[in-house]
């Protein structure tokens, strides 16, 4: 009771450094990356933080895998530096005894994982992917940060405005350029407003401008001033009505119509708990390191087995999205040879005078074949 408390102490101590490492990156990697969304008009300014939040949501079962992983690998680890593992062996003990106190650690881990997977991340991704729609659908005019360049939802326009009115109808020192019919056409203004027609239409009225057709020193080159000047601002087509995608619907959805998208996410989310209790199993013989010698290597070996292991769940999930292999076929493969795995290092790493260690089960036979050639005339 006394090994447990102390091992599950120093596991949950580990475990809250790694995560908030985890966690610090991840967080990091995508505020720059929505900051840069951001910036280039893909996504509201306003929206950033919740985004972030979403976003969080969507890696945290992977965060907490690892943590799982790792927290057991680097305290197992320490103890075997520190010749604990030693002390250990010599009482007679032996290294499937780690195991229970690993499991009452990592099982909240494993529980919490499934919960991400199955409810949370969906709805994470349902949800951000409504702010970026609402935001795609609002006409370009809306769509432009005040300073920066920005291209019109058809892609056949640029727009520059330097800001907006308090109640975003008006704009200054706007830019416009407009390519249409293997034509190029500028206008600049002061200032306009944005108004809409008596057929629904948005636009945009600018006044004090400039218009420039053409290109510069050719005959079809035209320079047009004008006071009051009425742009239509193309809109984005609607949404299609197809079904929203797999990762952002929820799992009772993902079972009701099993299409190849459906399963192949449905996989990804079973694969998740699996894989959190596979990990944490395998680091237990996965730990082991010479005393004199540093644990770098572990933990190089113990990333290379997770992006193996993790490649090699995506290989079978899009083995599932092409029709090649159905879901039944393809969830459990990777998992059984995960744990086939931690079985035999299991088996590697008991005591060495126990009667079916490896080691000692080869010696018998290089031995018994040893014996028939020396008997043999």
């Amino acid at each position: 009771m006394i090994f447990q408390r102390a091992l599950r102490r120093e596991l949950l101590s580990t475990a809250g450094a790694v995560f908030t490492t985890l966690f610090t990156i991840v967080i990091t990697v995508m505020l720059i990356k929505i900051l840069g969304q951001a910036a280039g008009g893909k996504v509201s300014s306003q929206d950033v933080l919740a985004l972030i939040g979403f976003q969080a949501l969507n890696y945290m079962p992977v965060i907490l895998i690892l943590t799982g992983f790792i927290s057991v690998l680097l305290v197992i680890t320490r103890s075997y530096q520190d010749s604990e593992m030693v002390v250990w062996f010599s009482a007679g003990l032996s290294l499937t005894r780690w195991v229970r106190p690993v499991l009452a650690f990592g099982w909240p881990l494993i529980v919490l994982t499934a919960v991400l997977s199955f409810i949370a991340t969906p709805w994470a991704n349902m949800q951000s992917a409504a702010f970026i729609d609402r935001f795609q659908k609002r006409e370009d005019l809306a769509r432009v940060s005040p300073g920066n360049f920005q291209e019109s939802a058809a892609a056949n326009r640029v727009f520059f405005v330097e800001g907006f009115s308090k109640d975003s109808t008006k704009v200054k020192n706007i830019f416009v350029s407009t390519y249409k019919d293997a034509k190029n056409s500028i206008v600049v203004a002061k200032e306009g407003e944005r108004v809409t027609n008596a057929d629904g239409d948005n636009m945009v009225v600018l006044a004090r401008g400039r218009r420039y057709d053409g290109t510069p020193n050719q005959a079809d080159f035209q320079m047009v001033e004008f006071d009051r000047y009425a742009l239509m601002m193309g809109q984005q087509s609607p949404a299609s009505a197809s079904d929203q995608a797999a990762r952002a619907l929820p799992t009772s959805a993902l079972l009701a119509d099993r299409t190849s998208f459906n399963m192949s996410e449905l996989l990804w989310r079973v694969s998740l708990p699996f894989m959190a209790l596979s990990l944490m199993l395998l680091a237990v013989p996965l730990s082991f390191v010479n005393p004199r010698a540093g644990r770098s290597i572990g933990l190089i070996v113990a990333l290379l087995i997770y992006v193996l292991y993790n490649s090699t769940i995506g290989i079978f999930q899009a083995s599932v999205l092409q029709g090649r292999l159905s879901f039944m076929a393809a969830w459990w493969p990777a998992h059984l040879t995960v744990l086939a795995a931690a079985l035999c290092m299991y088996a590697w790493r008991l005591k060495v005078n126990s009667p079916y260690h490896p080691l000692l089960l080869l010696g018998r036979f290089r031995g018994s074949v040893l014996s028939k050639r020396v008997v043999k005339p």
